[in-house]
């Protein structure tokens, strides 16, 4: 059995595997950090992306998105990321992680790592007739790839200890 390990990654090393190996996304502009998950011989089998949520509304400090997660098929890593993704999140003081899977993916790897099934999105395109995108271009001006369908949010709250937290604890 292969051995996994959680590693520091730079972005531009999480976006090179990303556009290498992801189906349907492109590399992001930003993170607040990234993860990676190297076998035991140090060949990189897959990255997470973590930066602010993309959606407005959950933008509100305290929440996190894996924006990216990417493999290249190694037994176990997924889940192994979304769950170091977590634990970092918690440790960083987050209240919340959340990820948006397509609603095709079964969200296994999610599910294995404690995350929860929160909603079902329809999916629609970013560019609107106040706020217009270039036709089929990403952020890099690259030609983008179709992620406009029906997503799944996944989601994990963190329960803040009331003796961290300094209140007092409640009867």
């Amino acid at each position: 059995m292969m051995g996994l390990r959680i590693v520091k990654v730079e972005l531009s090393d999480a976006n090179a595997f990303v556009a290498k190996l992801h189906r349907h996304h492109d590399p992001v502009v930003g993170h607040k950090f990234s993860i990676g998950v190297r076998d035991d011989d140090g060949i990189l089998r897959g990255v997470a992306i973590i930066g602010r949520p993309v959606a407005r509304r959950l933008d509100d400090g305290v929440t996190l998105e894996v924006t990216r997660l990417c493999t290249d098929g190694t037994k176990n890593a997924c889940s192994i990321l979304y769950a170091s993704a977590s634990r970092a999140a918690e440790a960083m003081g987050y209240e919340r992680i959340v990820t948006y899977i397509l609603a095709t993916e079964s969200g296994t790897s999610l599910i294995a790592s404690g995350w929860i099934k929160e909603i079902e999105t329809r999916g629609a395109s970013w560019s609107v007739p106040s706020r217009p995108r270039g036709k089929g271009k990403n952020l890099f001006g690259e030609s983008a790839k179709d992620t406009t369908g029906a997503k799944t949010r996944y989601g994990k709250s963190f329960m803040k200890s009331e003796a961290i937290s300094g209140k007092e604890p409640t009867p």
